[in-house]
């Protein structure tokens, strides 16, 4: 072979050899890309094919069962809604850079939820209120919010901390804010508005919570508008882990009637998270859980089991393929043993009879001295507490009179409240800072007001240490009487450490009693010169005065939008020609103004009515109610506020958790006690001496100085005798003829605790333990001495009198079914033991004696059903009216429902006995519901002055 052609094919080897190592050298460094880039990072795989694809295994919200009544009536259910989520999944250098990108993308986000009329999900345990942070819990649940801010495993652990300057278990709302927000923790900027900083704050301290939690999202906005579903989707690619996600949000049919059964939802707590994952590991930071009531109780059969799917998601959180999917399953279905109709019914006619008592005792007089009311049931309501309840039950806001929108008559009523706070601070001042030595009790009552005002504000703060003050010391007594000076009492405290004086400013290390006790007064006033309840009493003794005007008052009901405008009314009240007496009566007759708006004495009442054959509970009501509708989902902090300032108190359960004397409904008991113990026949007679003198003090019957003459046990049922129960309690009480009062005791709680009036009646809702009387048989005998139940408590026990033994635990629920709608589990009250001591002769006694009592009761006059039933009328203080209340069944023949109903401070027992009568009408059809609810107060002419027994 020539040279020439060695070379050619040396030459094309070696051009194809170059080639063939070009070609390997590319491949070679594509598997070393391919390498690089495909790695496992926390378990999770990463590709690169264009785009970054992130593999996750994300959670399935199930649906939440619904809540029926025994008859179907649909009560609380799912509705579709959209949500606004977060993911934290971005990457950064720095944590400063995380927070400064973080915190633009939620500024915009909120700045368009503002925008379109949303608002944020805030479960926060701080809030901001009139440009200051306050806490929204207290107690154990402030301690735990503590320990998370400070990432402490108990609130044991909870110490000094230096950022702060303090113990972490002492912190401020104000410092832990300050805390969060600085660059050690959010970095939020000083350029957000502060509302807009503690937006983004509660958002940033909910994601953290879910920081070691991979791939779960939490909830910026719920329940949002179409306007904001568009703004996040067309920005999607902008907002790094943002999703619009389809949600669901809890509903509640007729919320107010139903509020404090039901209960609601909402984000699951710290220490809700921590109970419940211990039982069931598939709860999560960011689940939706039963806060109160039946939704908190059978929350784990509503809550449904959640599925899952497997996603790739890019670098921004957006899933851009679905690998795999287990579906959710939807939770159980609750119903319960409610009527919804019957419970609807109820409330409505219990706020008539109290909307009528309130219209029967309102007269038109001023500064009324209850202190000189004989009896109880002769108080009145003077038209000037009326007035002041406007404002003291926040009907009217006195946070907004003198805001640039607000009316004439507003900013009239501010500029005259404002020169006269200026007037009592100063003259505030003098009365505690004089050198004359003035006794408290020599102070006018307004500036007594005050000065326990501020005395309360000092012991709240814990400035003012209750715990440190000797109460047997003789100095505080001589306080305790009113017989020494604030400026001595106070200086008396400093000097015996009673006074934390390092919670308030001190000029100097070392200062005199004197000095200190300047500052002491110059922070407590200071203090309370901008509270609103320290202001309310100004207001108060303005209108007493007469410095406002109920006609001003009146106006602006309609200016804040309380009331819908009325160009007659309006107009009426601004000329003079109705004056604010005739409106406000009229209001409340209508309706339009509510007992629980006004707060005063009676604002609350409940119900129970129950099944006596099977003990089912059909209706158990507590007045005023309240809108759960807007504490579930997100809570509407302004409302929750509200509520809790209401002083008419629509969170507590008067069915439930209210506890009051029985009264003479306890009479059965004693009765039954007699009876079985052989005391009494059922045709022993008593002769009713007026005054029972064989204890002291000696105790009178109610009809004194007349009697009831000689009596037999249904005949003292029927006439509440006291004395003919004196003298049971007493004999009940004897050994070997000597009076034991333990004894007596013992027999009454022994007989008592038959018809279970020694615990709670199973029902699934928080309720009050009872309490069987310990002392005083004698009075204890007619449900006087401390005897104290619930309205669900006495509607166990009259259930038992009324089918002559059978005492019942309750349950409020009937069924559980799935979906679907079969059935999975049933419900029925249990029966909790019998009353086997009487014979039936004696229930005879007992049932008639409690026939005759209706009978005579004006209430049921021509009422087609027979009833049997019992008053009692229970005191408490001389200066509030009497608690009303009636037990009862029917009918009388043939027992089919019981029905105990109370009216705290309702004047009479007859109140209470016509509302029950209203109600059995109700249940029995013997009145047209028309007639009945007809949304005007009770007319209860004759009954708010009967004979009380």
């Amino acid at each position: 072979m020539s040279d020439n052609i060695k070379e050619a094919v040396i030459s094309f080897f070696k051009s194809r050899l170059f080639v063939l190592g070009a070609l390997m050298t590319v491949l070679c460094l594509l598997l070393l890309y391919r390498v690089f880039t495909l790695q496992i990072v926390n378990g999770e795989e990463y590709q690169e094919n264009y785009t970054l694809k992130i593999k996750k295994t994300r959670d399935i919200k199930s649906t939440r069962g619904n809540i029926y009544d025994r008859n179907g009536t649909l009560l609380a259910y799912n509705e579709l809604a959209y949500t606004i989520t977060i993911e934290d999944n971005g990457s950064y250098d720095t944590t400063a850079e995380k927070n400064e990108s973080i915190n633009d993308e939620l500024y915009r986000i909120i700045t368009k939820l503002d925008e379109f009329g949303d608002s944020i999900e805030n479960d926060f345990s701080i809030d901001y209120v009139d440009g200051t942070y306050q806490y929204n819990v207290e107690g154990t649940s402030l301690l735990r919010f503590l320990a998370d801010i400070f990432g402490r495993a108990s609130t044991s652990d909870l110490k000094y901390n230096k950022n702060i300057g303090t113990n972490e278990a002492d912190a401020t709302a104000e410092q832990i804010m300050e805390y969060l927000m600085s660059d050690s923790y959010f970095g939020i900027s000083d350029e957000y508005d502060p509302y807009m900083a503690y937006r983004i704050t509660v958002l940033r301290y909910a994601m953290s919570q879910n920081s070691y939690q991979k791939y779960i999202s939490i909830t910026i906005a719920s329940d949002v508008s179409d306007e904001t579903v568009a703004y996040i989707s067309e920005n999607a690619y902008d907002l790094q882990g943002v999703e619009v996600s389809e949600d669901t949000i809890r509903v509640y049919n007729d919320s107010e009637y139903f509020a404090q059964i039901i209960g609601y939802t909402g984000k699951i707590s710290s220490e809700e998270y921590e109970e419940l994952s211990a039982e069931n590991s598939e709860y999560s930071l960011v689940d939706i859980v039963g806060k109160a009531g039946i939704e908190q109780y059978m929350d784990s059969t509503l809550q449904g089991t959640k599925g899952s799917e497997v996603v790739y998601v890019d670098n921004l959180g957006k899933v851009i393929e679905t690998m795999e999917r287990t579906e959710p399953t939807a939770g159980n279905d609750v119903y319960l043993s409610i009527d919804a109709n019957l419970q609807k019914a109820v409330y409505q006619l219990l706020e008539q009879e109290v909307a009528g008592i309130l219209y029967d005792k309102i007269e038109n007089i001023t500064n009324y001295d209850v202190s000189e009311v004989e009896s109880a049931s002769d108080i009145i309501i003077p038209i000037d507490d009326v007035y002041y309840a406007l404002i003291g039950n926040n009907v009217i806001d006195i946070t907004t009179l003198n805001d640039d929108d607000s009316s004439t008559t507003e900013k009239q009523i501010y500029s005259l409240f404002s020169t006269q706070k200026s007037a009592v601070m100063t003259n505030l001042s003098s009365a505690v800072l004089s050198s004359e030595d003035t006794k408290f009790s020599d102070l006018e009552t307004e500036y007594q007001d005050y000065i326990t005002y501020m005395f309360d504000d000092l012991k709240n703060a814990n400035i003012l240490v209750s715990d440190s003050i000797d109460t047997d010391d003789e100095i505080y007594k001589e306080w305790a009487d009113g017989d020494i000076s604030v400026k001595t009492y106070l200086c008396y405290a400093i000097s015996q450490g009673w006074i934390d004086i390092t919670a308030f400013t001190v000029d100097e290390e070392y200062e005199s009693t004197e000095e200190i006790y300047s500052d002491l007064i110059e922070y407590s006033l200071n203090d309370i010169s901008d509270n609103k309840d320290f202001e309310k009493i100004i207001y108060k003794y303005m209108i007493h005065a007469g410095s406002i005007s109920g006609q001003d008052l009146c106006l602006v009901l309609y200016d804040q939008g309380f009331l819908t405008y009325d160009e007659g009314n309006y107009t009426g009240l601004a000329n003079g020609i109705v004056s604010a007496y005739d409106f406000l009566k009229d209001k409340i007759k209508n309706l339009e103004i509510t007992p629980a708006n006004l707060a005063l004495d009676p604002c609350s009442a409940s119900c129970v009515v129950t099944d006596t054959t099977t003990g089912e509970l059909l209706a158990v009501v507590s007045y005023p109610g309240y809108d759960n509708n807007k504490l579930a989902n997100t809570v509407d902090a302004t409302y929750y506020a509200s509520l809790t300032e209401d002083l008419s108190k629509p969170l507590y359960n008067y069915a439930t958790q209210e506890r009051t004397a029985p009264g003479s409904t306890f009479k059965m008991v004693t009765a039954t006690a007699a009876l079985a113990e052989n005391i009494i026949t059922t045709d022993t007679l008593i002769e009713d001496e007026g005054e029972f003198t064989k204890v002291t003090p000696s105790a009178k019957c109610w009809i004194y100085p007349s009697t009831h003459g000689k009596i037999n046990v249904s005949e003292a049922l029927r006439d509440s005798c006291n004395y003919f129960f004196y003298e049971l309690g007493y004999d009940l009480s004897l050994s070997n003829g000597n009076y034991n009062a333990d004894l007596g005791i013992e027999k009454l709680q022994s007989y008592a605790s038959l018809y279970g009036l020694d615990s709670t009646t199973g029902i699934e809702i928080v309720e009050n333990s009872p309490k069987i009387a310990t002392e005083y048989p004698v009075r204890a005998a007619i449900g006087q001495s401390n005897n104290s139940y619930t309205t669900t408590e006495l509607s166990r026990y009259v259930t038992a009198i009324a089918n002559s033994g059978t005492v019942y635990n309750y349950t409020l629920l009937s069924k559980v079914t799935d979906s679907d709608g079969n059935i999975l589990e049933e419900y029925s009250p249990e029966v909790k033991n019998t009353v086997d001591v009487l014979d039936s002769t004696e229930w005879d006694a007992i049932h008639s004696g409690m026939r005759m009592v209706v009978e005579e009761l004006e209430a049921f006059d021509d009422f087609s059903i027979n009833v049997a039933g019992k008053t009692g009328t229970a005191q408490t203080v001389t200066t509030r009216p009497n608690h009303a209340l009636f037990v009862g069944y029917a009918p009388y023949e043939s027992p089919q429902v019981s029905i105990a109903s109370r009216i705290a401070y309702g004047y009479t027992s007859h109140n209470a006995a016509d509302v029950s009568q209203k109600i059995l009408a109700y249940y029995f059809g013997t009145e047209s519901t028309e007639d009945l609810l007809n949304g005007q107060a009770a007319d209860i002419s004759g009954t708010t002055n009967a004979v009380t027994d």
